[in-house]
């Protein structure tokens, strides 16, 4: 993807750009102005949440004909949801196989990423438009500097904590909102925990509730050869599941013996809060610090030997620096490094 190139606009998952066409508006405006690219809507992007619902096909024929349209070079989600798995049983493999091309998207559009994976094509787990480009405020600079390695570069190469983050959520009942930058706290920096072993894997995974769901179907999952050596990127969304459940996903992973097959875990930042539960900061903090116990003692449990790297500015928090699923990575705990590449 250069500057100047037209890219798709669709909506794989659910109909957010109905419910607020002011959010996609200002996404698809920084894609113009802020990048120089030229967005195309496809009809799906601006169909209701009923009608995306009821027609997983009309979905999957937006997928496969931006896929297939020799003028697009990059391919993005305008929002996530809750039921794409249902979309994949009409995606044929051959067509991304045939033209490969760069998907950004990101929590329920993991399903589609982990599709890519099967593929060996790399997709990006980020930069999905209203909730990622079209963040209130200024784009932050983080945010632009990582998506403009994703959208122009063959790897994003190192990546760095992020100075400050956000996980106040977007009031996009008002379009006025958008002009408000939302409050920024201190960012601790990573979290490393378990081995102290550099490693080098591909990386697999995306948002945690997809990670489970690819579980319980077993009908995209890679098997434990495949897997093996593989990088685990996994998120929480800002519907704030229980440590126990966060527990229970790693869990599975663990008994089907694929836990164990990670070289390393990579564990985004978690959220929270969100525009349905603002519970005060302490609380917030206390809870984000079960979460990270729940995966932590899970790893432990099942694969000891993996580094993990908490706290990653990527997921349902802002700013965000979009993941490469299916490129190499190397994690280097002494040096506290995170480096994507290309094959050696």
């Amino acid at each position: 993807m250069t500057p100047g190139d037209s890219v798709a606009v669709i909506a794989p998952s659910s109909g957010g750009a109905r419910n607020a066409p002011h959010v996609l508006e200002l996404a698809l405006d920084r894609l113009r102005t802020v990048f120089d690219l030229n967005p195309i809507v496809y009809p799906t992007a601006r169909q209701s949440d009923a009608f995306l619902a009821d027609n997983p096909r009309a979905r999957a024929v937006d997928i496969h004909s931006a896929f297939e349209d020799p003028e697009i070079t990059g391919i993005f989600a305008t929002i996530g949801g809750w039921d794409q798995l249902q979309v994949l049983d009409y995606l044929d493999s051959t067509v991304f196989c045939e033209h490969p091309t760069r998907f950004y998207g990101m929590s329920d559009n993991s399903n589609l990423s982990l599709v890519l994976w099967n593929c060996g094509i790399v997709s990006y787990n980020g930069a999905q438009l209203m909730n990622e480009l079209a963040v209130p405020g200024e784009l932050p600079a983080y945010t632009e500097r990582y998506c403009r390695r994703a959208f122009f570069e063959d790897v994003i190469g190192a990546f760095e904590p992020a100075p400050e983050w956000t996980d106040e959520p977007a009031d996009w009942d008002d379009p006025a909102a958008l002009d408000f930058t939302p409050a920024y706290e201190s960012n601790p920096g990573w979290r490393w925990e378990g081995s102290d072993r550099s490693v080098t894997g591909r990386l697999w995974g995306g948002n945690r509730t997809i990670v489970e769901w690819h579980c319980a179907t077993d009908r995209y999952l890679p098997s434990p050869d495949e897997l093996d050596g593989a990088v685990l990127a996994i998120e929480t969304a800002e519907n704030l599941p229980s440590p126990v459940d966060v527990a229970a996903t790693l869990m599975c992973l663990g008994e089907r013996g694929l836990l164990e097959c990670f070289a390393a875990v990579l564990v985004g930042r978690i959220p929270g809060r969100s525009f349905l539960e603002e519970p005060p900061l302490e609380t917030r903090e206390a809870y984000r610090e079960r979460v990270r116990k729940a995966i932590t003692e899970q790893v432990e449990r099942y694969n000891p030997d993996a580094p993990v790297v908490l706290g990653l500015d990527w997921g349902h928090t802002t700013p965000i620096a979009p993941l490469p699923i299916g490129r190499l990575v190397t994690i280097n705990p002494e040096r506290e490094t995170v480096i994507t590449h290309q094959e050696r």
